[in-house]
Protein backbone atom coordinates (compact mmCIF):
# COMPACT_ATOMS: atom_id res chain seq x y z
CA UNK A 1 0.00 0.00 0.00
CA UNK A 2 1.15 3.74 -0.98
CA UNK A 3 1.20 5.56 1.66
CA UNK A 4 2.16 9.62 2.52
CA UNK A 5 3.34 11.48 5.58
CA UNK A 6 0.72 13.48 7.61
CA UNK A 7 1.59 15.06 11.20
CA UNK A 8 -0.55 16.26 13.84
CA UNK A 9 0.27 17.36 17.12
CA UNK A 10 1.62 13.97 18.18
CA UNK A 11 3.79 13.83 15.45
CA UNK A 12 4.00 12.14 11.55
CA UNK A 13 2.36 9.09 11.02
CA UNK A 14 1.75 7.34 7.49
CA UNK A 15 -1.15 7.56 6.34
CA UNK A 16 -2.79 5.24 2.69
CA UNK A 17 -2.03 7.79 -0.06
CA UNK A 18 -5.34 7.06 -1.73
CA UNK A 19 -7.50 8.94 1.08
CA UNK A 20 -8.07 12.01 2.12
CA UNK A 21 -8.13 11.82 5.35
CA UNK A 22 -5.29 13.05 7.56
CA UNK A 23 -3.11 12.06 10.88
CA UNK A 24 -6.14 12.22 13.31
CA UNK A 25 -8.56 10.10 11.58
CA UNK A 26 -5.78 7.89 10.78
CA UNK A 27 -4.89 7.18 14.54
CA UNK A 28 -8.59 6.85 15.29
CA UNK A 29 -8.22 4.14 12.68
CA UNK A 30 -5.50 2.12 14.33
CA UNK A 31 -6.47 2.54 17.86
CA UNK A 32 -10.44 1.98 18.01
CA UNK A 33 -10.47 -2.04 16.04
CA UNK A 34 -13.54 -2.39 17.27
CA UNK A 35 -16.77 -3.96 16.45
CA UNK A 36 -16.71 -2.78 12.56
CA UNK A 37 -19.64 -0.32 12.78
CA UNK A 38 -19.22 2.96 11.17
CA UNK A 39 -20.49 6.49 11.72
CA UNK A 40 -24.00 6.65 10.25
CA UNK A 41 -24.18 8.09 6.84
CA UNK A 42 -26.75 10.22 8.11
CA UNK A 43 -24.31 11.68 10.40
CA UNK A 44 -21.55 12.62 8.10
CA UNK A 45 -23.57 14.10 6.00
CA UNK A 46 -24.95 16.63 8.92
CA UNK A 47 -21.57 17.49 9.17
CA UNK A 48 -21.10 18.50 6.12
CA UNK A 49 -24.46 20.88 6.48
CA UNK A 50 -22.79 22.06 9.71
CA UNK A 51 -19.44 22.58 8.53
CA UNK A 52 -20.81 24.37 4.84
CA UNK A 53 -23.09 26.60 8.01
CA UNK A 54 -19.86 27.56 9.70
CA UNK A 55 -17.82 28.41 7.28
CA UNK A 56 -20.67 30.78 5.49
CA UNK A 57 -21.11 32.30 8.59
CA UNK A 58 -17.37 32.77 9.91
CA UNK A 59 -16.50 34.16 6.21
CA UNK A 60 -19.17 36.58 7.47
CA UNK A 61 -17.49 37.07 11.24
CA UNK A 62 -14.01 37.96 8.95
CA UNK A 63 -12.74 34.48 10.24
CA UNK A 64 -12.36 33.25 6.93
CA UNK A 65 -12.28 34.30 3.52
CA UNK A 66 -15.00 34.14 0.56
CA UNK A 67 -12.65 31.72 -0.99
CA UNK A 68 -12.24 29.42 2.28
CA UNK A 69 -15.39 29.51 3.00
CA UNK A 70 -16.11 28.60 -0.55
CA UNK A 71 -13.94 25.84 -0.80
CA UNK A 72 -15.51 24.37 2.14
CA UNK A 73 -18.58 24.47 0.77
CA UNK A 74 -17.70 22.63 -2.10
CA UNK A 75 -16.33 20.60 -0.64
CA UNK A 76 -19.68 19.59 1.84
CA UNK A 77 -21.33 19.61 -1.33
CA UNK A 78 -19.83 16.43 -2.81
CA UNK A 79 -20.04 15.05 0.75
CA UNK A 80 -23.62 15.17 0.70
CA UNK A 81 -23.88 13.66 -2.69
CA UNK A 82 -22.16 10.62 -1.24
CA UNK A 83 -19.01 11.35 -3.88
CA UNK A 84 -16.44 9.85 -0.76
CA UNK A 85 -18.30 7.88 1.77
CA UNK A 86 -15.19 5.90 1.78
CA UNK A 87 -13.20 8.96 3.24
CA UNK A 88 -15.13 8.64 6.53
CA UNK A 89 -13.93 5.42 8.08
CA UNK A 90 -14.39 5.65 11.76
CA UNK A 91 -16.11 3.59 13.72
CA UNK A 92 -18.57 4.41 16.42
CA UNK A 93 -16.65 3.11 18.90
CA UNK A 94 -14.52 5.59 19.49
CA UNK A 95 -14.29 9.02 21.86
CA UNK A 96 -17.42 9.61 23.42
CA UNK A 97 -17.29 13.16 22.10
CA UNK A 98 -17.10 12.28 18.38
CA UNK A 99 -13.54 14.08 18.56
CA UNK A 100 -12.72 11.74 15.91
CA UNK A 101 -15.19 12.17 13.38
CA UNK A 102 -15.62 15.28 13.67
CA UNK A 103 -12.00 15.77 12.54
CA UNK A 104 -12.12 13.23 10.06
CA UNK A 105 -14.59 15.40 8.40
CA UNK A 106 -12.68 18.51 8.78
CA UNK A 107 -9.04 16.59 8.09
CA UNK A 108 -11.30 15.32 4.43
CA UNK A 109 -12.37 18.87 3.73
CA UNK A 110 -9.22 20.49 4.00
CA UNK A 111 -7.71 17.77 1.96
CA UNK A 112 -10.58 17.94 -1.26
CA UNK A 113 -10.33 21.79 -0.44
CA UNK A 114 -6.57 21.64 -1.36
CA UNK A 115 -7.36 19.68 -4.98
CA UNK A 116 -9.22 23.11 -5.58
CA UNK A 117 -6.14 25.13 -5.10
CA UNK A 118 -6.98 26.39 -1.50
CA UNK A 119 -4.89 26.03 1.39
CA UNK A 120 -6.97 25.21 4.36
CA UNK A 121 -5.71 23.82 8.36
CA UNK A 122 -8.57 21.15 9.64
CA UNK A 123 -8.55 23.32 12.67
CA UNK A 124 -7.55 26.45 11.92
CA UNK A 125 -10.26 27.19 9.15
CA UNK A 126 -12.71 24.01 9.37
CA UNK A 127 -13.08 23.92 12.50
CA UNK A 128 -12.74 27.77 12.82
CA UNK A 129 -15.39 28.72 15.72
CA UNK A 130 -16.02 25.20 16.80
CA UNK A 131 -15.41 22.37 19.27
CA UNK A 132 -16.19 18.64 18.63
CA UNK A 133 -18.05 19.49 21.60
CA UNK A 134 -20.71 21.21 19.97
CA UNK A 135 -20.41 20.08 16.48
CA UNK A 136 -21.07 16.46 17.48
CA UNK A 137 -24.48 17.58 19.64
CA UNK A 138 -25.39 19.88 16.71
CA UNK A 139 -24.94 17.07 13.86
CA UNK A 140 -26.63 14.59 16.06
CA UNK A 141 -29.71 16.75 16.01
CA UNK A 142 -29.51 17.38 12.70
CA UNK A 143 -29.13 14.50 11.62
CA UNK A 144 -32.17 13.09 14.23
CA UNK A 145 -34.22 16.08 12.98
CA UNK A 146 -33.74 15.58 9.43
CA UNK A 147 -34.00 11.51 9.42
CA UNK A 148 -37.41 12.16 11.21
CA UNK A 149 -38.91 14.58 8.56
CA UNK A 150 -37.36 12.91 5.30
CA UNK A 151 -37.81 9.26 6.04
CA UNK A 152 -39.40 8.21 8.97
CA UNK A 153 -43.19 10.62 8.68
CA UNK A 154 -43.44 10.13 5.15
CA UNK A 155 -42.86 6.24 5.29
CA UNK A 156 -45.42 6.64 8.29
CA UNK A 157 -47.91 8.71 6.11
CA UNK A 158 -47.45 6.17 3.02
CA UNK A 159 -48.43 3.28 5.58
CA UNK A 160 -51.22 5.45 7.03
CA UNK A 161 -52.74 6.21 3.87
CA UNK A 162 -53.05 2.17 2.98
CA UNK A 163 -54.33 1.34 5.95
CA UNK A 164 -57.27 4.35 5.27
CA UNK A 165 -57.82 2.56 1.42
CA UNK A 166 -58.26 -0.78 3.13
CA UNK A 167 -60.44 0.75 5.82
CA UNK A 168 -62.42 2.65 3.21
CA UNK A 169 -62.77 -0.47 1.27
CA UNK A 170 -65.05 -2.21 3.49
CA UNK A 171 -67.49 -0.20 5.05
CA UNK A 172 -70.44 -2.58 5.93
CA UNK A 173 -68.06 -6.00 6.60
CA UNK A 174 -69.01 -7.14 10.42
CA UNK A 175 -66.60 -9.54 12.38
CA UNK A 176 -67.14 -10.41 16.19
CA UNK A 177 -64.32 -8.49 18.34
CA UNK A 178 -62.32 -10.07 20.58
CA UNK A 179 -60.85 -9.11 23.74
CA UNK A 180 -57.98 -10.93 26.23
CA UNK A 181 -57.86 -13.50 23.34
CA UNK A 182 -61.91 -14.50 23.81
CA UNK A 183 -64.84 -13.69 21.69
CA UNK A 184 -66.35 -10.08 22.83
CA UNK A 185 -68.70 -8.25 20.88
CA UNK A 186 -69.43 -7.21 17.46
CA UNK A 187 -67.52 -4.44 15.21
CA UNK A 188 -67.07 -3.25 11.95
CA UNK A 189 -63.42 -4.65 9.83
CA UNK A 190 -63.48 -0.64 8.67
CA UNK A 191 -63.79 0.30 12.30
CA UNK A 192 -60.69 -2.55 13.40
CA UNK A 193 -58.23 -1.38 10.75
CA UNK A 194 -59.09 2.48 11.18
CA UNK A 195 -57.55 1.37 15.26
CA UNK A 196 -54.66 0.22 12.99
CA UNK A 197 -54.63 3.78 10.84
CA UNK A 198 -54.58 5.60 14.24
CA UNK A 199 -51.87 3.38 16.01
CA UNK A 200 -49.50 4.69 12.85
CA UNK A 201 -51.06 8.44 12.88
CA UNK A 202 -50.75 8.85 16.77
CA UNK A 203 -46.69 8.39 16.90
CA UNK A 204 -46.81 10.61 13.82
CA UNK A 205 -47.35 13.52 16.13
CA UNK A 206 -45.48 12.59 18.90
CA UNK A 207 -42.66 12.92 16.48
CA UNK A 208 -43.81 16.44 15.55
CA UNK A 209 -44.15 17.68 18.80
CA UNK A 210 -40.26 16.31 19.19
CA UNK A 211 -38.87 17.87 16.35
CA UNK A 212 -39.02 21.16 18.21
CA UNK A 213 -36.34 20.22 20.44
CA UNK A 214 -34.13 18.42 17.98
CA UNK A 215 -34.23 21.82 16.09
CA UNK A 216 -32.34 23.45 19.32
CA UNK A 217 -28.26 23.31 18.00
CA UNK A 218 -25.35 22.84 20.81
CA UNK A 219 -23.09 25.51 17.78
CA UNK A 220 -21.58 27.85 19.66
CA UNK A 221 -20.92 26.71 22.45
CA UNK A 222 -17.42 25.19 21.44
CA UNK A 223 -15.67 23.60 24.47
CA UNK A 224 -17.39 23.62 27.97
CA UNK A 225 -20.74 26.20 26.76
CA UNK A 226 -18.95 29.43 27.13
CA UNK A 227 -18.64 30.21 23.48
CA UNK A 228 -14.82 30.56 24.10
CA UNK A 229 -13.61 31.60 20.02
CA UNK A 230 -16.62 32.15 18.66
CA UNK A 231 -17.79 35.27 17.93
CA UNK A 232 -20.87 36.92 18.75
CA UNK A 233 -24.29 35.80 16.86
CA UNK A 234 -21.98 32.94 15.08
CA UNK A 235 -24.63 30.39 16.43
CA UNK A 236 -27.58 32.27 15.11
CA UNK A 237 -25.62 33.13 11.45
CA UNK A 238 -24.96 28.77 11.27
CA UNK A 239 -28.56 28.14 11.93
CA UNK A 240 -29.68 30.73 9.47
CA UNK A 241 -28.12 28.71 6.82
CA UNK A 242 -28.86 25.31 8.22
CA UNK A 243 -32.12 26.52 7.67
CA UNK A 244 -31.56 27.57 4.29
CA UNK A 245 -30.01 24.30 3.38
CA UNK A 246 -31.97 22.18 4.72
CA UNK A 247 -35.59 23.65 5.15
CA UNK A 248 -35.54 22.33 8.66
CA UNK A 249 -36.33 25.40 11.40
CA UNK A 250 -32.85 24.75 13.41
CA UNK A 251 -31.86 27.23 15.66
CA UNK A 252 -29.54 27.88 18.76
CA UNK A 253 -29.83 26.11 21.78
CA UNK A 254 -30.03 29.09 24.35
CA UNK A 255 -28.36 27.36 27.09
CA UNK A 256 -25.29 26.11 25.59
CA UNK A 257 -24.30 24.59 28.85
CA UNK A 258 -27.61 22.44 28.59
CA UNK A 259 -27.23 21.50 25.16
CA UNK A 260 -23.57 19.95 25.16
CA UNK A 261 -24.26 17.75 28.29
CA UNK A 262 -27.98 16.54 27.45
CA UNK A 263 -29.87 14.43 25.01
CA UNK A 264 -32.77 14.76 26.42
CA UNK A 265 -34.30 16.15 23.28
CA UNK A 266 -32.90 12.14 21.65
CA UNK A 267 -34.25 10.96 24.41
CA UNK A 268 -37.68 12.30 23.67
CA UNK A 269 -37.60 11.88 20.19
CA UNK A 270 -36.61 8.36 20.05
CA UNK A 271 -39.42 7.74 22.52
CA UNK A 272 -41.92 8.72 19.85
CA UNK A 273 -40.05 6.13 17.84
CA UNK A 274 -40.12 3.89 20.21
CA UNK A 275 -43.94 4.20 20.52
CA UNK A 276 -44.45 3.76 16.75
CA UNK A 277 -42.45 0.41 17.08
CA UNK A 278 -44.92 -0.75 19.97
CA UNK A 279 -47.91 -0.04 17.59
CA UNK A 280 -46.54 -1.38 14.58
CA UNK A 281 -45.93 -4.44 16.61
CA UNK A 282 -49.46 -4.50 18.02
CA UNK A 283 -50.53 -4.23 14.09
CA UNK A 284 -48.43 -7.27 12.78
CA UNK A 285 -49.46 -9.01 15.34
CA UNK A 286 -53.08 -8.64 14.91
CA UNK A 287 -52.62 -9.21 11.14
CA UNK A 288 -50.76 -12.21 11.07
CA UNK A 289 -53.11 -14.16 13.81
CA UNK A 290 -55.86 -12.95 11.82
CA UNK A 291 -53.77 -14.45 9.28
CA UNK A 292 -53.38 -17.48 10.42
CA UNK A 293 -54.45 -21.11 9.15
CA UNK A 294 -55.09 -21.59 6.46
CA UNK A 295 -57.09 -23.99 7.53
CA UNK A 296 -56.92 -24.55 11.02
CA UNK A 297 -55.92 -20.93 12.62
CA UNK A 298 -58.07 -18.27 12.50
CA UNK A 299 -57.98 -17.04 8.72
CA UNK A 300 -59.85 -13.88 8.73
CA UNK A 301 -57.38 -12.21 6.45
CA UNK A 302 -55.83 -12.95 3.54
CA UNK A 303 -52.09 -11.59 3.18
CA UNK A 304 -50.02 -11.94 -0.32
CA UNK A 305 -48.25 -15.03 -0.01
CA UNK A 306 -44.42 -13.74 -1.36
CA UNK A 307 -42.60 -16.47 -1.22
CA UNK A 308 -42.20 -20.06 0.11
CA UNK A 309 -42.59 -20.70 4.10
CA UNK A 310 -40.96 -24.18 4.58
CA UNK A 311 -37.70 -25.90 3.62
CA UNK A 312 -39.36 -28.90 4.63
CA UNK A 313 -43.38 -28.37 4.63
CA UNK A 314 -44.44 -28.09 1.07
CA UNK A 315 -46.91 -25.31 -0.02
CA UNK A 316 -46.19 -23.48 3.36
CA UNK A 317 -46.73 -19.62 3.17
CA UNK A 318 -45.71 -17.94 6.49
CA UNK A 319 -46.23 -13.93 7.70
CA UNK A 320 -42.90 -13.21 7.14
CA UNK A 321 -43.55 -9.32 6.93
CA UNK A 322 -45.26 -9.30 9.58
CA UNK A 323 -42.29 -10.75 11.47
CA UNK A 324 -39.91 -8.49 10.00
CA UNK A 325 -41.60 -5.66 11.45
CA UNK A 326 -41.82 -7.40 15.13
CA UNK A 327 -38.55 -8.27 15.12
CA UNK A 328 -37.56 -4.35 13.82
CA UNK A 329 -39.87 -3.08 16.62
CA UNK A 330 -37.82 -5.32 19.40
CA UNK A 331 -34.27 -3.82 18.34
CA UNK A 332 -35.75 -0.23 18.40
CA UNK A 333 -36.84 -0.88 21.45
CA UNK A 334 -33.50 -2.00 22.38
CA UNK A 335 -32.10 1.01 21.18
CA UNK A 336 -33.73 2.88 23.33
CA UNK A 337 -32.73 1.17 26.08
CA UNK A 338 -29.23 2.33 25.07
CA UNK A 339 -29.82 5.97 24.17
CA UNK A 340 -31.53 6.66 27.58
CA UNK A 341 -28.43 5.26 29.17
CA UNK A 342 -26.38 7.30 27.08
CA UNK A 343 -28.37 10.22 27.86
CA UNK A 344 -28.09 10.17 32.14
CA UNK A 345 -24.26 9.88 31.16
CA UNK A 346 -24.11 13.70 30.69
CA UNK A 347 -20.93 14.47 33.15
CA UNK A 348 -20.24 18.09 33.92
CA UNK A 349 -19.92 19.90 30.83
CA UNK A 350 -20.00 17.22 27.82
CA UNK A 351 -21.86 14.39 27.44
CA UNK A 352 -19.74 11.76 26.31
CA UNK A 353 -21.80 8.75 24.67
CA UNK A 354 -22.47 10.50 21.53
CA UNK A 355 -21.71 8.37 18.86
CA UNK A 356 -23.38 5.19 20.76
CA UNK A 357 -26.52 7.40 20.69
CA UNK A 358 -26.46 9.06 16.98
CA UNK A 359 -26.05 5.11 15.96
CA UNK A 360 -29.04 4.12 17.84
CA UNK A 361 -31.21 6.44 16.92
CA UNK A 362 -30.03 6.61 12.79
CA UNK A 363 -30.31 2.38 12.93
CA UNK A 364 -33.85 2.83 14.60
CA UNK A 365 -35.21 5.57 12.02
CA UNK A 366 -33.35 3.56 9.03
CA UNK A 367 -34.95 0.02 10.12
CA UNK A 368 -38.53 1.70 10.89
CA UNK A 369 -38.35 3.54 7.37
CA UNK A 370 -37.67 0.23 5.81
CA UNK A 371 -39.77 -1.80 7.70
CA UNK A 372 -42.78 -0.03 7.11
CA UNK A 373 -42.58 0.76 3.35
CA UNK A 374 -41.63 -3.31 3.13
CA UNK A 375 -44.73 -3.58 5.24
CA UNK A 376 -47.17 -1.52 3.36
CA UNK A 377 -45.86 -2.87 -0.28
CA UNK A 378 -45.54 -6.29 0.58
CA UNK A 379 -48.41 -7.02 2.72
CA UNK A 380 -50.95 -4.56 3.75
CA UNK A 381 -51.88 -3.29 0.16
CA UNK A 382 -52.89 -7.00 -0.50
CA UNK A 383 -54.65 -7.90 2.51
CA UNK A 384 -58.32 -9.13 1.70
CA UNK A 385 -60.96 -9.76 4.42
CA UNK A 386 -61.97 -13.92 4.27
CA UNK A 387 -65.86 -12.24 4.48
CA UNK A 388 -67.24 -15.91 4.81
CA UNK A 389 -65.18 -16.75 7.82
CA UNK A 390 -65.69 -13.61 9.50
CA UNK A 391 -69.50 -14.10 8.74
CA UNK A 392 -69.46 -17.63 10.11
CA UNK A 393 -67.44 -16.54 13.57
CA UNK A 394 -69.61 -14.09 14.32
CA UNK A 395 -72.69 -15.70 13.84
CA UNK A 396 -71.12 -18.55 16.05
CA UNK A 397 -70.06 -16.49 18.75
CA UNK A 398 -71.99 -16.33 22.17
CA UNK A 399 -70.95 -12.89 22.82
CA UNK A 400 -73.96 -11.74 20.83
CA UNK A 401 -75.70 -12.32 24.13
CA UNK A 402 -74.82 -9.14 25.59
CA UNK A 403 -77.31 -7.72 23.26
CA UNK A 404 -80.26 -9.93 25.28
CA UNK A 405 -78.78 -8.32 28.42
CA UNK A 406 -81.68 -5.29 28.80
CA UNK A 407 -84.38 -8.13 27.90
CA UNK A 408 -83.58 -10.57 29.97
CA UNK A 409 -80.53 -9.70 32.53
CA UNK A 410 -77.16 -10.33 32.55
CA UNK A 411 -77.54 -13.32 34.90
CA UNK A 412 -80.00 -14.85 32.45
CA UNK A 413 -78.26 -13.65 29.56
CA UNK A 414 -75.13 -15.52 31.01
CA UNK A 415 -77.37 -18.98 31.98
CA UNK A 416 -77.68 -18.73 27.70
CA UNK A 417 -74.61 -18.37 26.73
CA UNK A 418 -73.19 -21.03 29.33
CA UNK A 419 -75.92 -23.37 28.48
CA UNK A 420 -75.10 -23.16 24.99
CA UNK A 421 -71.45 -23.81 25.33
CA UNK A 422 -72.25 -26.66 27.18
CA UNK A 423 -74.80 -28.57 24.85
CA UNK A 424 -72.72 -27.73 21.65
CA UNK A 425 -75.84 -25.07 20.50
CA UNK A 426 -76.18 -21.99 18.86
CA UNK A 427 -77.26 -19.29 21.27
CA UNK A 428 -81.02 -18.84 19.81
CA UNK A 429 -81.51 -22.49 20.83
CA UNK A 430 -80.34 -21.94 24.54
CA UNK A 431 -82.29 -18.67 24.78
CA UNK A 432 -85.40 -20.74 23.28
CA UNK A 433 -85.44 -23.75 25.24
CA UNK A 434 -84.93 -21.70 28.75
CA UNK A 435 -88.39 -20.00 27.36
CA UNK A 436 -86.87 -16.64 27.55
CA UNK A 437 -87.80 -15.18 24.09
CA UNK A 438 -89.63 -16.63 20.80
CA UNK A 439 -87.93 -17.29 17.58
CA UNK A 440 -88.83 -14.54 16.48
CA UNK A 441 -88.03 -12.11 18.91
CA UNK A 442 -84.66 -13.44 19.34
CA UNK A 443 -84.21 -12.45 15.67
CA UNK A 444 -85.58 -9.21 16.51
CA UNK A 445 -83.24 -8.42 19.50
CA UNK A 446 -79.89 -10.20 17.87
CA UNK A 447 -78.79 -8.33 15.12
CA UNK A 448 -75.02 -7.78 14.44
CA UNK A 449 -75.07 -4.40 12.15
CA UNK A 450 -77.47 -2.91 15.33
CA UNK A 451 -74.41 -3.63 17.90
CA UNK A 452 -71.51 -1.99 15.97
Amino acid sequence: MNTRIEHDTMGEIAVPADHHWGAQTQRSLENFRIGGQRQPREIITAFACLKEACARANARCGKLTEAQAGAIAEACRQIRAGQWDEEFPLVVWQTGSGTQTNMNVNEVIAHLAAEQGVSLHPNDHVNASQSSNDTFPSALHIAAAMSVVQDVLPAARRLEAAFARLEAAYPDLIRIGRTHLQDATPLRFSQEVSGWRELVAAPCRMLEAALPELERLAIGGTAVGTGLNAPKGYDAMVCEQLRQMTGVDFRPDENKFHALTSKDALVFAHGALKALAANLMKIANDIRFEASGPRCGMGELHIPENEPGSSIMPGKVNPTQCEAVTMVAVQVMGNDAAIGFAASQGNFQLNVFLPVSAYNFQLSARLLTDAMDSFRTHCVEGITPNAERMEANLHNSLMLVTCLTPKIGYEQAAKCAKKALADGTTLKEAVVSLGLLTPEEFDETVRPEKMV
